[in-house]
């Protein structure tokens, strides 16, 4: 193929085959193919480091943190600033050479793979990148899950580093990450071996959720039952985006007595059900919906933005915010401030907060209260409540609606689902899918409201520990003869280490939309089908025949 690039990592690539001139999501050609360079140049790398480990020696956790940051700036829509991403391969270079000494000096033989032995320097970049990408795996099975693998590991990756950032850590978990990036350098193992490795990133994705469970609520308790305002205050705003809470605890600390008020977008609305976020008087509540809406009330917030982590949309030509849009951590943008973490984990906010001062308050788009808060710990205070509901028929079903949301038009099929629901179903969500029907007035069944938002999106772990929990109350034999259906809404790679914990975790007949995913092989498509019962989605009423009855 005669292509500028190609990526079909996400849910929106074209025509559902692969981005090959330019990335839907808005990343050129030249940042996409850098991108392939810098996971060649990690793949060599955490080659090294497994056979390191495996001959009993050290790993700096520095190398840990430079391979988990790679993965994470390379998931769609976080980063599309080329420069950032040749500083990392910059960076990859040097601690790969370092690595290749200590093995060196310890007699260690590694193997002679190209992503160990190939120099460059930048003016190289360009033209290596172009035959070290998703198609230098000619086979097309081994290369579909090779992918899932990968696309897994990016969305565990993102999950470690907001752990880290916290200082929850799991050596165990970075040694896996490389083992498996280290299994995908090479054609060694066959469709059967890639499956179990499959599955076993699955397993390391339900570790990651849980270390950043737990690195969450014991930083900032546990998300609570909470009505979060959709209105606005009368003084400036910052916007904070992602889903990066230790950000959102300094730029909370840093806002307070100024005069500037903070809001939450997109993926930091779970931000609001923390109890230790609620002290600060200055924290308003959620400003808009999800990210793919952001062009438009980026521009009517008025103040500065600040991402966290992805999801960017690039601004259009004309934007007026783009001047007061800035990123951190794996995100970046051409022409967008980045603020840096020092060497204590410390961002100073000051220069976003001085703007803010100077600009109007936030248009008003909305006003109420949407609820959230049912992350596991909540809703397992509500056991014996949801236990009698489910005993006396009062519940029917619960329906796991969690994922991703996105541009597409179809994906207008998740509200529809929702407002079709019988009013004796229950919606367990999380993600950005939420805002789909999070504002839909669905009501309650006996005081349980019909829609329980967990969180964000690794707050699916949430749904893994009630689903085991009500396995054990009810005495179900399996957790597949519980009263939960599946019908999740994918985007991005996050959404895939979700996945493929829930298929780690033995739950089967998911259905998955609105399209199967286009990097999913005919063959794997079939495997996953006929071993788990993975489903696209249909018509509404299809749909509902068969996931409720």
């Amino acid at each position: 193929m005669n292509n500028q690039m190609f990526c079909f990592q996400c849910q929106e690539t074209a025509k559902n085959e692969g981005c090959m001139i330019k990335g839907v999501c808005g990343k050129d050609a030249p940042t996409a193919n850098a991108m392939d360079l810098l996971l060649f140049v990690v793949r060599g790398i955490s080659t090294i480091t497994d056979t390191l480990r495996k001959a009993g020696q050290p790993i700096d956790n520095k190398v840990n943190i430079l391979v988990n940051d790679a993965l994470f700036s390379t998931i769609t829509n976080a980063n599309f600033d080329i420069e950032s991403i040749h500083t990392r391969i910059d960076e990859a270079l040097v601690m790969r050479e370092t690595l290749k000494q200590q093995a060196a000096t310890a007699g260690v033989a590694l193997p002679n793979l190209d992503c160990l032995t190939w120099t460059g320097t930048r003016a190289d970049y360009e033209e290596k990148a172009k035959s070290v990408g998703v198609l230098a795996e000619e086979d097309i099975d081994k290369r579909s899950l090779k992918e899932l693998i990968v696309y897994g590991l990016k969305g565990m990756a993102a999950y470690q580093e907001h752990a880290a950032r916290l200082g929850y850590e799991d050596e165990g978990a970075y040694a896996f990450l490389q083992y498996a990036l280290a299994a995908t350098a090479t054609s060694d193992l066959d469709v059967p071996a890639l499956i179990e490795l499959t599955l076993k990133t699955g397993e390391a994705g339900v570790t990651s959720m849980a270390l950043l469970d737990k690195a969450n609520t014991e930083s900032y308790g546990h998300p609570e039952l909470t009505e979060v305002n959709i209105g606005v205050g009368t003084r400036p705003g910052i916007l904070i985006s992602g889903h990066d809470l230790h950000d959102m605890e300094q730029l909370l600390q840093q806002t307070e007595g100024t005069g500037v008020d903070v809001y939450t977008h997109g993926e930091m609305l779970p931000a609001n059900f923390y109890p230790a976020f609620k002290k600060y008087k200055h924290f308003v509540g959620n400003y808009g919906n999800a990210w793919w809406q952001q062009r438009e009330e980026f521009t009517s917030f008025n103040g500065p933005i600040f991402f966290t982590t992805n999801c960017i949309v690039p601004p259009a030509a004309n934007s007026t915010y783009k001047d007061r849009l800035f990123t951190s951590n794996a995100t970046g943008f051409p022409g967008c401030k980045h603020i840096d973490t020092d060497e204590n984990g410390h961002k100073d906010f000051s220069e976003i907060i001085e703007i803010a001062k100077t600009c109007a308050p936030p248009t008003e788009i909305e006003r109420g209260s949407i609820v959230g808060g049912f992350a596991h710990n909540q809703v397992l205070q509500l056991a014996d409540k949801v236990v009698d509901a489910v005993k006396t028929g009062a519940i029917r079903k619960f329906v796991v609606m969690s994922g991703c949301d996105g541009r597409q038009r179809g994906r207008s099929y998740y509200t529809d689902f929702a407002e079709q629901l019988p009013k004796d179903v229950v919606i367990l969500t999380s993600g950005c899918a939420k805002f789909r029907y999070n504002k839909l007035q669905l009501g309650d069944i006996n005081g349980i409201p019909r829609v329980l938002d967990a969180g964000q999106c690794n707050d699916s772990y949430s749904w893994a520990v009630i689903a085991l929990k009500l396995k054990e109350i009810f005495g179900a034999n399996d957790i597949n003869d519980l009263p939960i259906a599946f019908n999740v809404a994918w985007y991005e790679q996050k959404a895939v280490i979700v996945l493929l914990a829930l298929l780690y975790l033995g739950i089967k007949n998911i259905h998955l939309g609105p399209t199967i995913p286009a990097f999913l092989s005919p063959n794997v498509v079939k495997v996953l089908v006929e071993n788990f019962g993975i489903a696209g989605i249909d018509s509404v009423d299809a749909d509902l025949k068969k996931l409720i009855g």
